[in-house]
């Protein structure tokens, strides 16, 4: 709490040295961030009732039978197929990993099911075939989900 106090007053004192320096500028540096927060917000949105939906739907025992730390390599199979449906920007992911891990889901797990969120789209695989062509988007998307098993690896042996 006291940190983001001092993030908070560090950020109010630029804001008013960048005013009395150009307040022009800070104007229009202002209301360009006002509408980037706009445009935003219901995304962010999205995410509250996205991860408010998942968390009233399952239970921490039903996340941690699915993804836990006994799940084993199932889990790690159930979080690559979730996790390869669409790509999700990391603003929605991120929170929802979060969230996971606090409701008993495995670090390994989690780490694939994040990964392949934001790299791996079976959604988007018709697009991404009409613009880069097929053979592109197959191997893309094969190596994004060999790379997210690798990472979960990688988390796995870390923390063993």
């Amino acid at each position: 709490m006291i940190s983001g106090m001092v993030l908070y007053t560090v950020a109010t004192l630029y804001l008013v040295f960048s005013f009395y320096r150009d307040k022009h500028k800070t104007m229009a540096a202002l209301r360009s961030s006002w509408k980037m927060f706009y445009n935003v917000l219901p995304d962010l949105l999205a995410i509250m009732l996205f991860v408010g939906l998942i968390l009233s739907l399952l239970t921490p025992s039903l996340i941690s039978s699915i993804i836990g730390e006994n799940s084993g390599l199932l889990g790690v199979a159930y979080s690559t197929f979730i996790g390869s449906i669409a790509l999700i920007p990391s603003f929605i992911v991120f929170p929802l990993g979060k969230t996971l891990v606090q409701n008993g889901a495995a670090l390994p797990q989690v780490a694939v099911l994040m990964s392949t969120l934001m790299s791996v789209g079976l959604v988007s695989l018709p697009l991404e075939q009409k613009t880069f062509g097929k053979s592109f988007a197959y191997a893309r998307n094969g190596a994004a989900i060999l790379m997210s098993l690798l990472f979960g690896v990688i988390v796995w042996m870390v923390l063993s």
